[in-house]
C-alpha cells in the first residue's frame, strides 16, 4: 500500500469542476482526505481553486486518478509519493 499527495490546480474552475468532480467520484475509495480551496466568495468568486488529496491504495490507483485529472481542460496535477 502507498501514501501520497495529489496537488490539483484548476485554472478555469467552472469548466473544470464537473469533470474534477467524477474523476474524484470514480476514484473516491483511495482518497483519505480532501481539502479544497479557491479565493473570493458570492460575487468575487475566482476560476482558480486548488484541492489537496492524500490518497492510499495501490500506486496504479493513484496514477489512474492522475490521468483522469489531467484529462479535464484546465486542470494541472502533481503528485508528491510518501514511501511507507
Amino acid at each position: 500500500m502507498d501514501k501520497a499527495i495529489i496537488i490539483i490546480h484548476m485554472h478555469r474552475r467552472r469548466t473544470a469542476a464537473a469533470g474534477v468532480q467524477k474523476a474524484l467520484t470514480d476514484h473516491g475509495c483511495i482518497i483519505k482526505t480532501r481539502l479544497g480551496i479557491h479565493d473570493g466568495v458570492l460575487d468575487k468568486c475566482s476560476d482558480e481553486g486548488l484541492i489537496l488529496l492524500e490518497v492510499v491504495g495501490p500506486s496504479g490507483e493513484t496514477r489512474a486518478l492522475v490521468k483522469a485529472l489531467k484529462a479535464c481542460p484546465g486542470v494541472r496535477t502533481k503528485t508528491v509519493a510518501i514511501p511507507l
